[in-house]
């Protein structure tokens, strides 16, 4: 190749559009040639791509002729080239090692890859793994947080509820007392009402009696009964002198008792003295009664003289006639000497 190479700067100036168009072509197929991909089979393909691309070269139109012995010497020359099978048997193994040791480079790549895609996906996986646990982990806090935020909030509600009930409790209780108290007042007033009014009629009954007492106490049954009064009165006045004259007999006769004791001289062994005694004793007491006889019939004949004779000193009513008339005197009724 380099003689060939020697050989094509020996051609003349004129050529040198050939010359270059050749240069490219020797150089395309080289490297075509080294290439490890699937086109160094088509050599001949190559060739007349470069024989193609030495016709193209554009050459001034006086000169055409000269063109084609130019591009049949350069065709020669390359298909001497491509005449050393030795050459291309070696760039043939050159270019099965390459392309072996592409492959294998391209299969370590791809494993690399692989590996590297694995250890990617099992990174991936790992951190995906991680990112769902410290997600779970996440949901588990959050829930356990809410949860702890609905105990808490449900405690705090049943607090709130136990302390609204308590407060409920407390007003009913305290309204209840509140409502006891305003029915004991009104009782304690309805019944100190009551009481007033009973006081008041008592008092009015009390105020009637006390009149109807003080009317009784003044009253004159028989006032209007002149004759009646004054039958009394001559009834009373014999009483008196009667009642009177009894006295002075039992008087002296006690006084002679005494005077008679005096003058006589009794054994006091037969107890004579003694029943002389007892019996004067008796005479007093009996003039005393009748002295008190006395006084009774001058407040009657008093009370006959102002007209009020005749009324009961326990109950004020009158005295019936009969009893004034049996009894004198008399200053109560039937029924309260009974009671008496």
């Amino acid at each position: 190749m380099p003689s060939n190479a020697k050989n094509a700067t020996k051609a003349p100036a004129k050529h040198a559009p050939v010359k270059k168009a050749v240069k490219k072509a020797v150089a395309s197929k080289s490297t075509a040639l080294k290439a490890p991909t699937k086109k160094a089979s088509a050599k001949k393909v190559v060739v007349k791509k470069i024989a193609k691309k030495a016709v193209a070269v554009k050459t001034p139109a006086k000169k055409a002729p000269a063109k084609k012995s130019v591009v049949k010497k350069a065709v020669k020359k390359a298909v001497a080239l491509t005449s050393d099978q030795k050459a291309a048997a070696a760039i043939k193994a050159a270019a099965e090692k390459a392309k072996a040791a592409a492959a294998a480079r391209t299969l370590k790549e791809r494993e690399a890859k692989s590996k590297a895609a694995d250890k990617a996906k099992a990174a991936a996986d790992k951190a995906k793994a991680a990112a769902a646990a410290r997600a779970l982990k996440e949901r588990e806090a959050k829930s356990k947080a809410a949860a702890k935020e609905r105990e808490v909030q449900r405690k705090a509600r049943e607090r709130a509820a136990a302390e609204a009930k308590k407060q409920r409790e407390i007003d009913a209780k305290r309204k209840a007392i509140e409502a006891e108290k305003l029915r004991k007042q009104r009782e304690i007033e309805r019944r100190n009402l009551e009481e007033l009014k009973r006081q008041e009629r008592r008092d009015a009954e009390e105020r009637k009696r006390v009149e109807a007492l003080e009317r009784k106490m003044h009253s004159k049954p028989y006032g209007n009964d002149t004759a009646f009064l004054e039958e009394l009165r001559v009834l009373l006045l014999e009483a008196r002198g009667s009642t009177s004259a009894q006295i002075a007999i039992s008087e002296s006769e006690a006084n002679e008792m005494l005077v008679d004791r005096e003058r006589l001289e009794y054994d006091d062994e037969d107890g004579s003295s003694v029943a002389s005694d007892i019996q004067r004793d008796q005479l007093k007491d009996f003039a005393a009664a009748l002295r008190l006889k006395v006084d009774e019939i001058d407040v009657a004949i008093a009370r006959i003289d102002e007209g009020s004779y005749g009324r009961c000193d326990e109950c004020y009513e009158a005295i019936s006639k009969p009893r004034l008339l049996a009894q004198l005197p008399v200053f109560t009724c039937v029924s309260c000497r009974a009671s008496v």
